[in-house]
């Protein structure tokens, strides 16, 4: 399998460009990538740069680009993952595979019952690390388009921010709004959608769940309470759960 690499610049064929000091060494002292190995390259704009390794040493890596292909593996679902954060691992994970499942954007979320909690400062960090994680999926699973990652917010900001935007009329879409419940009884197999191209939400809990009054305020902002059968799923199933569903239901499985 051909190595992917993001690139976070423009590119035309017959540039020599130098990766980024991380990526060069992936390509070398992880990959083991050597001198005219053929490798891909893409920039998050759509398509994407076939080319080979240039120049390899100890400072930096090039490569040097040959084609451009006008190649997009995006599902025709927009999905969008209000994700409350949980532990390291598990968010982690829940990001990495909901990219590889095709969601469009994620927006983390602290509510009341979240075990993990953040300071701004570590805040920014985690944000910035999730960044590097939907980065290293789209290079696995062969995406050439960045999924758009939002800063941490609490649940009720998130809510106060989705009221202005709905006010002002920032989005005229509507969206398919689905809340994950414990006490619903609703099946995504009970659902259909309206258009392919309608934009559907997808609100997560925290290990805890939410809580009653969260899922009221989920309510009041146009959210459906869906279940996922009668088992309780672990918040990181749960997500990935749903989005592979949507995935088989409407998308492309």
């Amino acid at each position: 399998m051909t190595a992917r690499f993001y690139y976070p610049g423009p590119m035309i064929p017959g540039q020599i460009i130098t990766l980024p000091t991380n990526t060069g060494h992936h390509a070398t002292r992880v990959l083991r990538l050597k001198q005219g190995d053929k490798v891909i390259l893409f920039n998050g704009e759509g398509g994407e740069f076939s080319g080979s390794i240039h120049h390899l040493d100890k400072s930096a890596s090039t490569v040097i680009l040959s084609e451009f292909h006008a190649i997009e593996r995006e599902s025709p679902l927009s999905i969008s993952l209000i994700q409350a954060v949980c532990s390291n691992e598990k968010m982690d994970w829940i990001i990495q595979k909901s990219v590889e499942l095709g969601v469009n954007c994620i927006q983390p979320v602290t509510a009341n019952r979240s075990v993990v909690r953040l300071s701004e400062e570590r805040a920014n960090k985690r944000v910035l690390h999730w960044q590097q994680v939907i980065i290293a999926a789209c290079e696995q699973c062969g995406r050439n388009r960045i999924p758009k990652l939002y800063p941490l917010l609490t649940l009720s900001d998130w809510f106060n921010q989705e009221f202005e935007s709905k006010r002002n009329n920032i989005e005229n879409q509507s969206i398919y709004k689905l809340l994950l419940s414990l006490t619903a009884n609703r099946r995504l197999s009970k659902f259909s959608l309206p258009n392919i191209d309608t934009p559907l939400s997808l609100l997560v809990g925290p290990e805890g769940g939410f809580t009653t009054e969260e899922e009221k305020a989920a309510h009041a902002m146009g959210f459906v309470p869906i279940c996922l059968g009668q088992r309780t799923l672990r918040t990181e199933t749960a997500a990935l759960t749903a989005i592979a569903t949507m995935q088989a239901l409407w998308g492309d499985y």
